[in-house]
Formats: structure tokens, C-alpha cells, sequence
């Protein structure tokens, strides 16, 4: 039986293991999306650089801005070449229907619009671009994910809780007879209870060896096969050395505290006179 705890206790700290690392990338990932939402302000054709400058100044005042990045149209191609392909370096010179344009990152997201807006109304501006109502309903889905997340590591904590309860549960029960035996010579509840707790303890400490063990071999194979993937797209997974260490700390926490407790809690009925 004690083996079957350390069982159920490793496939459900396993489990947990895994839908926390994905969360937290989720999260991570949903946040960069929300903080990364950026207003590209396209200057007019023929604008002269005493003219460039003037819309930079005009950017700074604008509530809301953090940050302005100017981006030539020869850097603009740069740049499509590399999403679309080399075939786009045949666009060059006159030939470039780019334009020059500001990158604008607002303070905060939700001011994203309103320094399009202002940004517009510059002299020389052609048009300024957010993503419109996309922009909007990425900030809801970005909201969205986060929430959802969080209440499904909850209800997975609840889940792994009642496993690993239940199975240590029936490890007691096995031993109901020398339950009995011991207070029948007169051993208080304390001194036959808390045997049982330091054998949950280490039952779910136990269980961790093999899901921290899997969970860092597999993020960190993960973790750079989907860094190249993510290159030049701005976003990426959370560092290996600081989601590891949080998980591996969480799934030692979560082991030790739900076999005691577990054990605790089954004892009850058990030493009931």
C-alpha cells in the first residue's frame, strides 16, 4: 500500500507539474502579447527629416508614451524580408512602397488607443495603427487566460489533494488492526497519530523525485526547441532556472503537506474512543 501512495502521489504531482509549467508560459506569453501591443505611426512620403524630427517631439508629449523607435522604410524591408523571404529583396530603392515609421510603446495598454488617436491628429502623420478592434480583443483574451488560469491550478490542487487523501486512506486502513493494538496498551493519540504523519510526509516527498525529475528533463527540451521557434517574433518561454525552481518547489511543498495531512486527517477516525 505504501507503494501505491508514492504511485498515486507521483502520477498526480506529475500531473500538476506539467499543467503549471504550461500556465505559467501561458501567462507569460498572454502578458508579453498585452504589454507588446505597439502603435506604428506612419510618417507622409517626402517628409523631411527637420519634419521627422518634429513628429518625434510631438510623440513625447502625448500621455501615455513610453517609448518611440524610428524605423527607416529601407529597415521596414529589412524586415519583411526576413518574416516573408528573400524573394522581397527584389523591392529596393524607389522602389520600396514602405514607409518610415514610429514604433510607440504606451505605458500602459489599455492607453494603446488613445496615443493612436493623438498620434493621428500630427501634422505630417499619414495614419497611425494599433490593431483596431483586434487590439481590443486581445486585451480580453490576454485578461481571459490569466483568470481561467489560475482556477484551473486551483481545482488541479483540489484534485491532487483528494488523491493523495484517499490513497494514504487506505494505507491506514490496512493497518487498522495495529491501530487498535497500541490503544488497547494505552498509547495516546499523539504518539500513535504522528508515526503515521512523518510516514505521509515521506510518502509524498517520495512521490516528487520522479515528476520534478521529468518535468525539468522535458521543459528544458522544450524550452529550446520553442526558442528557435519563437525567434524575431519578441516573445518567449519563461527561463528554465527560475520556472524550474518554482515548480520544484511547489511540488516538494505540495508532497510533504498533502501526506501529512492526509495522514492526519484519516487518522481521525481511527482514534475516536
Amino acid at each position: 500500500m505504501s507503494v501505491a501512495a508514492v504511485g498515486a502521489v507521483t502520477v498526480t504531482l506529475l500531473l500538476v507539474g506539467f499543467l503549471l509549467s504550461v500556465l505559467m508560459n501561458v501567462n507569460k506569453v498572454a502578458s508579453d502579447i498585452e504589454n507588446n501591443v505597439q502603435v506604428r505611426v506612419i510618417i507622409d512620403r517626402g517628409t523631411k527629416e527637420k519634419g521627422i524630427k518634429q513628429i518625434k517631439k510631438s510623440l513625447e508629449k502625448i500621455d501615455g508614451v513610453e517609448s518611440i523607435k524610428f524605423s527607416s522604410r529601407k529597415q521596414e524591408l529589412h524586415n519583411v524580408v526576413g518574416v516573408y523571404g528573400s524573394e522581397f529583396k527584389l523591392i529596393s530603392g524607389d522602389q520600396n512602397p514602405l514607409y518610415d515609421v514610429y514604433v510607440v510603446d504606451a505605458k500602459n495598454p489599455d492607453k494603446t488607443i488613445e496615443v493612436a488617436k493623438k498620434a493621428k491628429k500630427i501634422k505630417n502623420v499619414y495614419d497611425a495603427k494599433y490593431g483596431g478592434t483586434s487590439a481590443k480583443k486581445l486585451f480580453k483574451l490576454a485578461s481571459s487566460i490569466q483568470h481561467w488560469g489560475i482556477f484551473i491550478s486551483v481545482l488541479l490542487l483540489f484534485v491532487a489533494v483528494f488523491l493523495i487523501e484517499n490513497t494514504i486512506k487506505i494505507t491506514i486502513m490496512s493497518r487498522q488492526n495495529e491501530i487498535e493494538i497500541m490503544r488497547l496498551v494505552g498509547a495516546t493519540n499523539s504518539y500513535i497519530r504522528w508515526p503515521f504523519i512523518l510516514e505521509g510526509a515521506w510518502t509524498g516527498l517520495l512521490g516528487t523525485i520522479i515528476p520534478i525529475f521529468l518535468t525539468d528533463f522535458g521543459y528544458n527540451i522544450v524550452y529550446r526547441v520553442m526558442s528557435n521557434s519563437l525567434k524575431g517574433s519578441g516573445y518567449q518561454l519563461v527561463a528554465p532556472h527560475v520556472l524550474l525552481f518554482q515548480i520544484d518547489l511547489l511540488l516538494i511543498v505540495i508532497g510533504i503537506g498533502i501526506g501529512a495531512l492526509g495522514a492526519g486527517v484519516s487518522m481521525r477516525r481511527f482514534l475516536k474512543i
